[in-house]
């Protein structure tokens, strides 16, 4: 340490810094119209992603809403120890890890197989068509999707279970039956995403040099080959990247499709983190509790984030940072 203070005073180490100041100030001034764009961007996450922050203080509180965040009684860990000891807490985990998981590993690779697929597609008017219709739902809200799903899967006139009666089968009461509150939560959740998620796989495929294929045809390449040896290879890195978004976003399951979807015959195997929060907090008022629950959940998807980009970097050679 007192080794890099007296680099940095003696003459080359003044001399190094100004030209990193230099340096940087040229960028600025270089990138000035892309900085001024970035504003909006900075001071959206500086007041509603940063600086929020501030409320977590409340998990380590009492808190009172007529004695204010400050004036309420600090308690420590009370609400941790709490949650931790408590009945829901394995439940909870359980339910949140497999639902996530469940999600990460059926649903991660099909937007790869549908962006791999359209990009061999050669009729443009159908390729249009498939995207068109694959990502609309992503332009949907959260309520008319789940409002879709019950409508389909409704035991009266459901679409399933028309299907199924046809067949001469009995018709199954879908979102009362805990067995199928996965599949179903799992099965929608690749549908609204996997056309969204596909143009990003769509736009790396794009990205990879023409002449590559010119080689690999001129060397009698297979298209398979070419898919195998010169598409996948190239698609790695942002395969990576987005594996890495989702394992860190794995634990953290909106409680918006999963609260419009379960119902007291499914919370055994529905209930997770957000909805817990979400009675807590709102419903029972109890801040401080549902602000710990929240604060746990946050650092357990923290830890997944750092893990996954820790392994990304040991197996790929990329990761976020």
């Amino acid at each position: 340490m007192q080794q890099s203070n007296l680099e940095l005073e003696s003459p080359s180490g003044e001399k190094r810094l100004h030209s990193r100041f230099e340096a940087t100030w040229k960028h600025i001034k270089r990138d000035k119209q892309l900085l001024i764009l970035f504003i909006p961007c900075i001071v959206f996450y500086l007041l509603f992603r940063y600086g929020p922050l501030y409320g977590l203080i409340i998990a380590f509180k009492d808190y009172s809403v007529f004695s204010g965040v400050w004036g309420s009684d600090w308690v420590g860990l009370k609400h941790f120890v709490k949650f931790f000891t408590s009945d829901d807490f394995w439940l909870l985990f359980k339910n949140t890890l497999l639902l996530g998981s469940y999600t990460l590993i059926f649903g991660f690779p099909f937007p790869i197989l549908l962006a791999v697929l359209l990009n061999e597609v050669r009729v443009k008017w159908f390729k249009k068509s498939v995207q068109t219709f694959s990502y609309l739902p992503a332009f949907l809200s959260v309520v008319i999707i789940c409002s879709m799903i019950i409508d389909f899967l409704s035991p009266n006139n459901g679409l399933f279970n028309q299907m199924i009666a046809a067949l001469g089968f009995e018709k199954k009461y879908f979102l009362i039956d805990p067995n199928w509150f996965r599949p179903i939560y799992v099965i929608s959740e690749i549908w609204g995403t996997m056309g969204y998620e596909a143009i990003i796989y769509l736009a790396a495929i794009a990205g990879i040099s023409p002449t590559l294929y010119e080689a690999a045809r001129v060397d009698g390449a297979s298209r398979f080959r070419m898919l195998r040896h010169i598409t996948l290879p190239g698609l790695l890195p942002t395969l990576l990247i987005m594996f890495i978004l989702k394992t860190g976003s794995m634990i953290r399951i909106g409680y918006e499709k999963v609260l419009l979807l379960y119902n007291p015959l499914t919370y055994d195997v529905a209930d997770v983190f957000s909805t817990y929060v979400y009675r807590k907090g709102l419903l029972e008022s109890n801040y401080s509790y549902a602000a710990a629950v929240g604060l746990f959940e946050a650092l357990v998807a923290m830890v997944m984030l750092l893990a996954a980009n820790y392994l990304s970097k040991r197996i790929g050679g990329n990761g976020l940072w």
